[in-house]
């Protein structure tokens, strides 16, 4: 019975009222920064949509410091892989003390950096805010790392979720944000503002089971911007932009040439044909992969320093055996392992890197490398994520991305166009709703519970 309890209490939120007046703000904190965390800090439990290179550290960092002066408990802010030494460094800078990167749950300061993959260490208990860094990671958890996250996050008083990209492939992503921060329910949120799709056609449909009820659009939007603050640009929340201008963008796409057509229903077809299903795309990767990492190589041979995004081992093999300059993240090394290629590789001592969207895409700040490659997929998040390791406010060069495909892959550009739009519009529609209450009221349920007649015998 006593485990049966402990399993309630791991699926309630924790309730109450939170959120405080701001103690202390740096002078040195740029406008727009100051705002956020305020925001942030008054609000108690929020999301932060504030985009790459726009100063996500230090909003976290002085949030958490609040808290502690306020409260005089501790913080655990959790972070992807190679991210705590920034926020280490980000804390010296602005002379924020008592910040510590723990590797094994043994801590003394006030706010403690952890790896989401480390949080088996921690106990709920023993801090009074958890904050999650680029917490839309949490879909590429498999299931028992993730659900430790959230019923570890559901027993903590102040919850702070901070990304760049809440929904970059569906809006009802934006549910696991809402329920995480003990608002609306993932499913009640479907309830609510969703119905089934029934176009599976359009680029930007692709993949998406649920879409907006037409009539619940305008609520939906005010709702979100309820618990939430998305700031693409410093102009958004009223301040300039003039220290925020992003350098030229320069995207290029090569189309390589399927040799070998695919077989659909069984017959081997004439001509190459257009992939339309996963089973397809994986068939024409694996035909393409060979010139496809040829193609890679050749276009990142003329460049210093270069990323090349994989989405398979045999690509991220074959690749490393054809620049010998370059070395390849692996998901069966160690976390130590695979932080410090990376630390390596952000300091600039390992000068080509081969890894995957899923591993490192989120929150590294890649600023002295100006080139990439991808291969693409369906998924905007990685590929926006990937690019924004090198295309962010800081950047001094052009940054050039060369997005290489198949002639039976171009769909997949189709499709990352159109989300591009959908994101977009979503930024659009949380900034029309800044500062506009939504409250969602529970219906009390106060009528008298019969029996059947059977069990009143």
């Amino acid at each position: 019975m006593q485990d049966y309890q402990t399993f309630l209490q791991q699926k309630s939120h924790l309730v109450g009222s939170f959120g405080f007046k701001s103690i202390w703000l740096p002078d040195s904190m740029f406008d727009h920064q100051k705002y956020t965390a305020d925001w942030t800090i008054r609000k108690g439990r929020g999301a932060n949509f504030v985009d790459t290179g726009l100063g996500k550290t230090i909003i976290q960092l002085v949030v958490a410091h609040n808290i502690v002066r306020k409260t005089s408990k501790r913080v655990l802010i959790l972070t992807p892989l190679a991210v705590a030494f920034q926020f280490v460094s980000e804390a010296q800078k602005f002379g924020i003390e008592g910040v510590e990167y723990s590797k094994d749950g043994r801590y003394k300061g006030e706010i403690i950096i952890a790896n989401y993959e480390r949080l088996h260490y921690f106990a709920s208990q023993d801090f009074e805010a958890v904050i999650l860094d680029e917490s839309s990671i949490l879909k590429n958890f498999e299931g028992a790392t993730k659900n430790l996250i959230t019923s570890f996050v559901k027993q903590v008083k102040y919850r702070i979720l901070s990304t760049a990209t809440p929904a970059p492939n569906d809006y009802t992503e934006l549910g696991t944000s809402s329920e995480a921060l003990g608002y609306l329910g993932y499913m009640d949120m479907l309830t609510r503002f969703f119905k089934n799709n029934e176009d599976t056609i359009s680029p930007a449909n692709i993949g998406t089971e649920w879409i907006l009820k037409n009539h619940a659009r305008e609520n939906f939007w005010k709702w979100v911007s309820s618990w939430s603050l998305s700031v693409r640009k410093p102009s958004d929340l009223g301040f300039s932009d003039e220290n925020f201008q992003l350098p030229e963008l320069i995207i290029n796409d090569h189309v390589v040439k399927n040799k070998q057509p695919l077989a659909v229903g069984g017959q081997m077809q004439l001509f190459a044909m257009e992939a339309k299903n996963f089973q397809q795309l994986r068939a024409e990767s694996r035909a393409t992969l060979e010139h496809r990492c040829e193609k890679a190589v050749e276009l990142a041979r003329s460049h210093d320093t270069s990323v090349y995004w994989t989405n398979l081992n045999d690509e991220a093999d074959l690749i490393e055996s054809l620049d010998s300059s370059a070395r390849q993240i692996k998901g069966t090394m160690s976390i130590d392992q695979k932080e410090e290629l990376l630390v390596s590789f952000s300091r600039g001592e390992l000068k080509k890197l081969i890894t995957k969207p899923s591993i490192t895409a989120f929150g590294l700040n890649w600023q002295h490398c100006a080139h990439t490659t991808y291969f693409p997929t369906h998924s905007y998040e990685q590929w926006y994520q990937a690019v924004r390791r090198f295309w962010r406010f800081g950047q001094t060069r052009d940054v050039v991305a060369d997005r290489i495909c198949s002639d039976g892959q171009t769909r997949v550009l189709l499709s990352l166009s159109a989300k591009a739009t959908k994101a977009a519009e979503m930024t659009a529609q949380l900034n029309r709703f800044l500062h506009q209450d939504y409250t969602i009221s529970a219906t009390p349920f106060s009528k008298p519970v019969q029996l059947p007649s059977f069990l009143c015998a």
